[in-house]
This record gives structure tokens, sequence and C-alpha cells, in this order.
């Protein structure tokens, strides 16, 4: 019989500190039983622990390979719910405070969705002409939409083949959550301005007309990242103004006019990547979330490397924040208790469909 789970409230109130003691030695005896993912934009008190660091799908396909009975992911919901879809079936995957969320991700529910695609079926049939993409930061459910309609998932780095599958399959694409990072994209791939258009969730038919629709290559959710939306053109001028030899750098979840400043594009990894590869002595400008931009920082400043922030107030992910020291002792003090707290678990056959979408991203991914 499972044990009774350990009540939170008592461990809300301890220091960092005895966490920090008592996480490792929780670590240490659960052993192989246990892996740990942290996200980059995870802060750094939790992330240290981490067993592997990366973005989420990359997390999730290693927990996946790993020996590990418990799968705990430091980051939000929708992360382990991937870990969960593509992990084995002796796994479980766990959120440590299941507040942690995505304000993006919630911006496209299923709901919002299935209403578009009915809205879209008065104008054309999308069955037909229109292939759903979901980025990665998205629900299951959502994924599941994808795959039971001929869509894929994407992510940040594999975003441009995967739309280039989506136009092989059908002429138009339907891409939420993230309008920046269609628009991006699109962009890149040559595809005029005037031929994305943004989906209004909130106004009958997204907003456009019938010749909008008609027009259109590329339909984009109205969603974003309260994060990168924080990023201005002016912040990048002002960068440049003052450090004219600079490079700034920035991901593609912000807005069209920061990224067409920006010097590179590219997704968590390829950040990290092109700093790490730059020559010593380069000074960077990041558009992306603060406690990875810091942790560059750190890292860098031994081969005389200059690595900003390039916003100039504080802005980081306040819901992957959310995943602290004290959640995640609790959360590894009851798996060595017995009783697992905060699993997260995808209906069978949402979890099919949504694998199925998944599948196809990976199978047209370099």
């Amino acid at each position: 019989m499972q044990a009774a789970a350990k009540e939170q409230m008592p461990y809300i109130m301890l220091d960092d500190d005895e966490c920090e003691a008592r996480i490792v030695a929780a670590k240490q005896a659960l052993g192989e039983r246990l892996v740990i993912l942290g996200h980059h934009y995870q802060r750094d008190e939790v992330f240290r622990h981490a067993d592997y660091s990366g973005d989420s799908l990359k997390l999730s396909r290693e927990a996946a390979h790993s020996k590990a009975e418990f799968i705990v992911f430091c980051g939000v919901h929708f992360m382990a719910e991937v870990a969960d879809i593509l992990s084995r079936p002796d796994q479980i995957a766990i959120l440590p405070d299941l507040s942690a969320g995505c304000s993006m991700a919630d911006m496209a529910n299923l709901a919002k969705v299935e209403h578009a695609w009915q809205e879209l079926a008065q104008v054309l049939d999308p069955d037909e002409t229109v292939t759903p993409v979901t980025y990665i930061n998205s629900a299951a459910d959502l994924k599941a939409f994808c795959g039971a309609h001929g869509g894929i998932v994407c992510t940040s780095t594999n975003a441009q083949h995967v739309l280039g599958w989506s136009f092989r399959q059908r002429e138009k694409v339907l891409f939420f959550p993230d309008q920046h990072l269609g628009r991006n994209t699109g962009f890149k791939m040559d595809i005029p301005l005037d031929e994305m258009v943004v989906w209004d969730y909130d106004k009958p038919m997204g907003g456009l007309s019938k010749e909008d629709i008609h027009k259109a290559k590329i339909i984009l959710w109205k969603g974003f990242c309260s994060v990168h939306q924080m990023f201005q053109p002016e912040h990048i001028d002002r960068f440049k103004d003052k450090f004219p030899e600079g490079k700034v750098i920035s991901h593609p979840e912000c807005s069209f006019e920061v990224c067409q400043k920006s010097d590179y594009v590219g997704s968590t990894e390829y950040i990290i990547k092109t700093i790490r590869d730059s020559e010593p002595g380069t000074r960077w400008l990041v558009g992306t979330e603060l406690n990875l931009v810091n942790r560059l920082h750190d890292e860098c400043k031994a081969d005389g490397k200059s690595v900003h922030f390039m916003s100039p107030t504080v802005c980081m992910c306040s819901t992957m924040f959310r995943i602290d020291p004290q959640h995640l002792l609790w959360t590894l003090e009851n798996l060595l208790d017995g009783s697992p707290v905060n699993q997260i678990k995808v209906p069978e056959k949402e979890a099919r469909l949504a694998r199925t979408a998944l599948e196809r991203m990976l199978e047209v991914s370099p």
C-alpha cells in the first residue's frame, strides 16, 4: 500500500541551504531510479541538481532513454506532458509544482482551436487545405489535435523543416500558439508578410475576411511569450550605439522587428552554442530568458566575453520560477517514502495522437 504523502507546508518554510543538503541526500538514495531534468530557464538553485539540462524536447528524449523510474521535470506543465508521452510505460513523469504553467501555451486551448477550425470550414475545407502546426510549447490535447488532423509539432530549432513538410501536405498552415516563431520562420522561407495573417481568437472568424484567409499562406495564432515580448528594437539600437562591434542574438519567440535587427536568431541551444563558440573578447546582447543569460554571463567571463541581457528591466519566466528547491525536495522525499506526488499522466488516446504528431516532427527534422 502506498504511504501517505508528506505535507507541503513544512517544506515551504525551509531555507535553501537545508534544502540543498537534503536534495543531494535524496538523489543519492534514489540513485538510478531517478532522473531530474532542468530546463535552461530554470533558476540556478534548482538547475544545479539536474542530471540533464536543455530544451524541453531534448530533455524528454534523454529521460525516455534513461534507466530511471521517476522523471522529475524542473520546467513547466507542457514539458512534463511531453516527458510522459515519450516515456516508457514503466516511467512516471512528475512536475514539482503543478502551478508551473506557460502563459503562451494557455493562449491556445483546445476549445479555441477547435472553434477556429470550425470557422475556417465556413471558408474552405481545412482538412484538405490547412496543416495544423503546434509549437511544442502547447498542451498535450493540442498536439493530439494536430495528430488527428494530419498536423505536426515543431520546436524553435526545427520550425523551418516542419513548415516545409507542412506545405508539402497542404497549401496553408495554421500555426499556434506563438505568432512570432511562425512569422519569423515563414519570413525566413520567403513568405511575404502580407501572406501571414493573425487569427484573433477573441473575434468572429479570427477578425479576418474570407479574402484574408484565401490569400494567407500561414494563419498565425494571436499568442506570444510574455518574456520575449519584453524585448524591443530600441534595446538593440542603444546597445549598438554604445558597442558598435557587439553582436545581437535573439530567440525566434521575439518580435519580427527584434529578430530583423539581430545578427543571429535561434533556439536556446543555438544561442548557447553560438556564444560559447565565439572568439574571446566578443560582446553579446541576448534576447531570451534572464536565468539563461545570467548563466552564460558567468560562464563566459573567464574567456573575456561580455554577455548582456537585452531588456533594461528584469523579466524571467515567472511560471518556471515556481519550481523552487522546497518543491523539489518535497517531491524527492515523497518518492523515497513510496508516495509519488504531482504525477503528470496524459490520457492514452490523447497521448497516442500527440505521439503521432511528435513522431512526424522527428521524422522530418534533421
